[in-house]
């Protein structure tokens, strides 16, 4: 399997602190406050939310990440954080091919859900279920948007780095109700040369909330109450 996500990996933690990484910081601890015992956490990526939610419980953590340039930047954050290596777990598998030694308190699930085709989805929510206690949490982040648009390549953002700036640019090539399709161009440019450009074209899914509460519900999941820009849900016991 192409491993896509190795290529944005230098522009990952530079771009991602400026969008949903602050919010899940303030937000997220809130959710997880019962939480003592066990965490699964799906797409662990470079580990910014891996660290967001072991500041925010005591719980083992087993960090789910398929990408080899991801886990490789998430291990040494945890080479770092002796604390971290001590109850946190990283698994090289993809979020369908999880299966747990035990069930867990909670899954938590940040900047995921898109990734996942509604036939997906429909196996995750089984995956998710046989890996979780009853009665226990699942907790990801979910926005009503409107459907994109085609249009031109827009550079998204800039960061500048020593004498570099690390620029990334997007532009949608294809969008319906659910399915959108983006290319991705990452740049690295020294005194406004490029010196370094890798392009990726990914899919992505956006489900409506009448979607999801139809799905989860005939995997065993019951609404629950979260911040906006959150949704939890509990395995039925």
């Amino acid at each position: 399997m192409t491993d896509h996500y190795s290529v944005a990996v230098p522009f990952y933690d530079l771009w991602h602190d400026d969008g949903h990484v602050p919010d899940m910081r303030e937000k997220l601890p809130s959710v997880l406050s019962g939480v003592r015992r066990s965490v699964l956490e799906i797409g662990a990526g470079t580990g910014r939310m891996t660290e967001v939610i072991a500041a925010a419980t005591p719980a083992e953590i087993f960090a789910v990440e398929p990408s080899l340039g991801m886990r490789g930047v998430l291990l040494s954050r945890l080479a770092d954080r002796p604390d971290l290596m001590e109850r946190v777990t990283v698994l090289p598998y993809d979020a369908l091919s999880v299966e747990l030694d035990e069930p867990v308190e909670a899954v938590v699930m940040i900047a995921v859900l898109y990734t996942f085709s509604a036939a997906e989805r429909a196996k995750l929510w089984q995956v998710l279920a046989r890996q979780l206690e009853p009665g226990g949490l699942l907790v990801f982040n979910w926005r009503e948007r409107p459907v994109a648009e085609p249009g031109e390549l827009e550079q998204l953002d800039t960061y500048r780095v020593g004498r570099h700036d690390y620029e990334i640019w997007a532009q949608t090539l294809t969008a319906s109700e659910e399915l959108s399709t983006a290319r991705f161009l990452y740049r690295i440019r020294h005194r406004g040369v490029v010196i370094s450009e890798d392009e990726v074209v990914s899919s992505s899914h956006r489900p409506g909330l009448d979607a999801l509460t139809a799905e989860l519900t005939a995997a065993g999941f019951v609404p629950g109450d979260a911040p906006e820009g959150l949704l939890t849900w509990r395995l039925r016991k």
